[in-house]
């Protein structure tokens, strides 16, 4: 019986042992007088069984035939395999004129296992074991918020973390994700801690090659090429649930750290910069945790600061025109004349770009002089822009819808030709 069912043959208990009133039973179940006297007297003849519905256990009679139940189930089966329900309805009525409700259908499908509910198709992610050993593996990631408060615009914290030990790292506050920003907080890391084992990412490109087939370079981004010299492994998480340790802390990070810069008063990604060293070191010593293992892996950086500076750079190879011209990055690079560079048109060297607008182009080690010319001097429409750096590119649109541009000057219909004066006039020639 319900539990309503059995509340009223407690109180009609009380009636037919006289400590309470039928008009009092009626108004604490809601009923009626005349219909709580029918109810004494059933119960008073048949016992408390005669209160449960006469309908139950038998089945409906507006249920649909056996026949078409198992019809349906039978097209849902070799047909429609793997359908929601709401679509194997439409299927049904469209296709073999069938009309079975899309809720009567989920009912079917569900008792003969055909479609599961919310909660049983729910997925659970088992927690990763962190490594066993400081420094075997470094998560990294960048998140963009806005750092210095709703009034200031966002930017983004690069993050690296220790995965054994939960330790920060390295921060940084930089504008946009970039691998020029990487390569910056990278060269910190290493001079400060040493190589680890491996790197762990997310599948941004400047960490993957996105295009697998692609027919130009070696299947390595600039980051990974740099990672692969240092000795040092690269890999991406499938998931952000993968790499939940730097998830986590992004969060943490974006409560803590939001609120230490407004009590400090800091607005700027330059004075933010200065003050994350010490509380990096708080942050540690508050949630930082010891490892399982007590062994360091990190190796000492075995290069010198200036190899370590070609290393973490864009480096490609670009072909030498016949003129002694490079194209780069819309730009035309003309080398000076001189006996090495005379010797180089149909040759390939190789550009270091150390950014901040610093390039040099080297031949077997050999920095070149040379002229750099922009062949585009304005900002493109329809520019690719990745996802991670819009901010950045609609705050540089910004600044410059903001400077006050000189109406563009119509040319005549000479000037569109060529034409040049000779200084004569026109008219007749004299003494004619």
């Amino acid at each position: 019986m319900s539990g309503q069912e059995l509340h009223r043959v407690g109180v009609l208990a009380e009636i037919t042992d006289g400590e309470r009133s039928v008009a009092s039973g009626a108004a604490l179940l809601g009923l009626t007088t005349r219909h709580m006297r029918r109810l004494v007297e059933r119960y008073r003849t048949e016992g408390a069984a005669s209160l449960a519905h006469g309908h139950r256990s038998r089945p409906s009679n507006h249920r649909r035939p056996t026949e078409h139940r198992t019809e349906a189930l039978r097209l849902v089966r070799s047909l429609y395999q793997g359908y929601g329900p709401t679509l194997a309805s439409e299927m049904l009525a469209d296709r073999h004129k069938l009309s079975v409700p899309r809720e009567t259908l989920r009912c079917w499908m569900r008792a003969d296992g055909l479609w599961l509910t919310r909660a049983q198709r729910r997925s659970f992610h088992q927690n990763r074991p962190r490594r066993e050993h400081f420094g075997e593996l470094i998560q990294i990631d960048g998140s963009e918020h806005r750092w210095f408060g709703p009034d200031h615009p966002m930017c983004t914290l690069l993050v690296f973390i220790d995965d054994a030990t939960s330790r920060l790292m390295q921060l940084r506050f930089v504008p946009s994700e970039s691998t020029q920003t990487y390569f910056e907080t990278l060269q910190d890391y290493l001079i400060e801690h040493g190589c680890p084992v491996a790197f762990y990412s997310d599948k941004h490109t400047v960490f993957r090659v996105a295009k697998l087939d692609a027919m130009r370079g070696d299947g390595m981004t600039q980051f990974g090429r740099a990672l692969a010299e240092l000795n040092v492994e690269i890999l991406c998480a499938n998931s952000s649930q993968a790499k939940g340790r730097v998830e986590r802390a992004n969060r943490t990070l974006q409560d803590r750290l939001v609120k230490e810069l407004q009590l400090e008063g800091i607005t700027t990604i330059e004075d933010g910069n200065g003050f994350l060293p010490g509380f990096i070191e708080r942050f540690n010593g508050r949630f930082a945790v010891p490892p399982a293992r007590p062994d360091n892996l990190h190796r000492p950086l075995k290069v010198t600061l200036s190899r370590l500076s070609d290393i973490l750079c864009k480096r490609e190879l670009r072909h030498v025109g016949q003129q002694l011209q490079i194209s780069w990055q819309r730009k035309l690079l003309i080398l000076e004349r001189n006996a090495l560079s005379e010797t180089l048109p149909g040759k390939y060297v190789e550009l270091f770009d150390f950014g901040g607008g610093r390039l040099e182009i080297r031949c077997n080690g050999v920095a070149l002089p040379y002229l750099a010319f922009d062949k585009d001097q304005r900002v493109t429409h329809t520019a690719i822009v990745d996802n991670k750096r819009l901010t950045e590119a609609l705050v540089f649109v910004q600044e410059l819808q903001a400077e006050p541009r000189p109406a563009p000057r119509i040319k005549t219909n000479s000037e569109k030709i060529g034409y040049v004066s000779n200084g004569r006039k026109r008219g007749r020639p004299r003494g004619i």
